[in-house]
């Protein structure tokens, strides 16, 4: 081969191998990808079938659709339910017209003493938009450990009892997917806060 075609071909071929290199690294280095969408994994209200304070069906659907705000507790409690409706009942006043952006529920973990009449009688000291809910306690518990709520009935003598159970509020957004809580007896702007972010950014 000429002398003077002999370093071009060999700087021709070193570049070649030089952008082949480059190729191959250039194709097994990390690259920006779109992230997969991926399925909800938090905790979701359950589809349930029980009965609220007027006798009528009420299930998963009756609470989907708009923003909601859920308590879990019963109407022989002597303290912390009836503190925490008086509050619900407040807060909802204030809200103004956000309140009617949230479905607000008191769900009864003692539905042997909690019929739909009981509930009723006891919610008319409450604000009216509170729906109460009761029913079979195998629906109950669908409904409470889908959202992680705790309760126990726990035997105090002489044929009486009382339940013992989570004092929070649950938000939920309006898919019924978790949103926050509502922690007893919590700083009551605070609470309001949370509510007016809930009923403004809980549609989803």
């Amino acid at each position: 081969m000429p002398q003077n075609l002999r370093y071009p071909l060999i700087a021709l071929v070193v570049s070649l191998v030089l952008l082949l290199v480059l190729l191959v690294i250039w194709s097994s280095g990390p690259r920006t990808r779109t992230a997969p969408v991926t399925a909800w994994s938090g905790p979701e209200i359950a589809s349930f079938a029980l009965t609220d304070q007027a006798g009528a069906p009420i299930g998963k659907k009756d609470v989907l659709g708009k923003p909601a705000v859920l308590f879990f507790g019963f109407t022989y409690c002597p303290d912390v339910c009836p503190t925490t409706l008086a509050s619900m009942t407040s807060y909802l006043e204030q809200l103004g017209p956000d309140a009617d952006r949230i479905g607000a529920f008191f769900v009864s973990v003692d539905p042997e003493r909690d019929t739909p009449e009981v509930l009723s009688t006891y919610l008319a000291s409450f604000d009216p938009r509170i729906r109460g809910i009761t029913g079979s306690p195998e629906e109950i518990s669908k409904l409470t450990k889908s959202l992680g709520i705790y309760y126990k009935k726990v035997d105090t003598g002489g044929g009486s009892y009382t339940v013992d159970h989570s004092a929070l509020m649950v938000q939920l957004d309006s898919q019924g997917r978790f949103f926050g809580t509502i922690a007893y007896e919590e700083d009551k702007q605070t609470a309001l806060d949370k509510l007016r972010r809930l009923a403004r950014e809980g549609y989803r």
